[in-house]
C-alpha cells in the first residue's frame, strides 16, 4: 500500500485576482510547487482536484451569501478554472485529475471523477493507496470536505498545514478542529 498527495483546487479563481480569491492562494501554489519538487518522490501517486462548473444551479449567485451560494467561479472554458501557473509542472506529473461540480455544488474531491468517469475512492483503491496527504485551497471548504471524506473512506489522512490557505480565520479554525475530531493529522 502507499501514500498519495492530493492537490485540492489550486485554480486561478481561488487565488488573488480570481473571482473567489483566498488570501495567500498564490503563496500556497508556490509552496506546493517547491514541496513537490523536494518531496514528490516520497509519494506513490500525486493527484489533483478541480472545481469544474458548467451550470451548478444555486451554487452560483449574483447576490451570494458566501455560505451556500458564491460568485461565478471556475467556469469551464474560462481562465479562472485553469490551474495556477505555479503548479503547472506538478499538474503535469499528476496521475489523475478529479473534476467536480459540473451541475451542482461539489466541495470534496471524492465527488469528482476523471475524464473517463472514475471516482477518487475507486481510483485510489485501484492504485493501492491507503494514506492521503491533502494540500490546496481552501482549508475551510474543499480541503476540509476532501480530507473528511478521505478519513471516512478509511484512508489514513494528513492535512499539510503549510500547504493550505483558508477563506476566513473562524471557519479555518473550525475546519482544523473537525480534522482533529475525525482523526486527521494536521502537520506542518
Amino acid at each position: 500500500m502507499g501514500r498519495a498527495l492530493v492537490l485540492v483546487d489550486v485554480q486561478n479563481d481561488f487565488c488573488e485576482g480570481g473571482s473567489l480569491a483566498v488570501a495567500g492562494g498564490i503563496a500556497v501554489a508556490e509552496r506546493i510547487a517547491a514541496y513537490v519538487e523536494d518531496h514528490g518522490g516520497e509519494y506513490a501517486q500525486i493527484v489533483a482536484t478541480a472545481d469544474w462548473h458548467i451550470d451548478p444551479g444555486s451554487h452560483w449567485s449574483k447576490t451570494p451569501d458566501f455560505v451556500d451560494s458564491w460568485p461565478v467561479h471556475c467556469k469551464v472554458g474560462t481562465p479562472g478554472a485553469d490551474f495556477r501557473s505555479e503548479v503547472h509542472p506538478v499538474i503535469a506529473q499528476a496521475a489523475a485529475i478529479f473534476r467536480k461540480g459540473q451541475y451542482a455544488a461539489a466541495y470534496s474531491g471524492f465527488e469528482g471523477a476523471t475524464e473517463d468517469g472514475v471516482g477518487m475512492t475507486e481510483w485510489l483503491r485501484d492504485h493501492e493507496i491507503d494514506e492521503l496527504d491533502v494540500a490546496g485551497i481552501a482549508t475551510d471548504y474543499c480541503v476540509r470536505a476532501t480530507a473528511l471524506d478521505a478519513a471516512s473512506a478509511g484512508l489514513t489522512t494528513r492535512v499539510l498545514r503549510h500547504l493550505v490557505a483558508g477563506v476566513a480565520p473562524g471557519s479555518t479554525t473550525h475546519a482544523l478542529n473537525d480534522f482533529r475530531a475525525a482523526g486527521i493529522d494536521v502537520v506542518d
